[in-house]
């Protein structure tokens, strides 16, 4: 018996930001924290005016430079 919910191609289900129809609004409280949290690591200064999608961006970038995420 198969698992229905087991696609099996997990980045299928990943979209990205540019595509989002939120992304133009704020980010979330959650990505504010940890883009905070990532800066500080990284030693760089946010912008304030973020949309969700670049904020999502931006954590991705960041997670490399620090190797947090991987």
């Amino acid at each position: 018996m198969s698992n229905q919910n087991d696609s099996g191609n997990d980045a299928a289900a990943i979209k990205d930001p540019d595509e989002w129809v939120t992304g133009d609004e704020p980010p979330t409280a959650a990505q504010e924290s940890y883009l905070g949290t990532l800066a500080r690591e990284a030693g760089e200064e946010l912008p304030d005016d973020l949309t969700k999608a670049e904020a999502s961006k931006k954590i991705d970038e960041l997670q490399e430079q620090t190797g947090r995420g991987q």
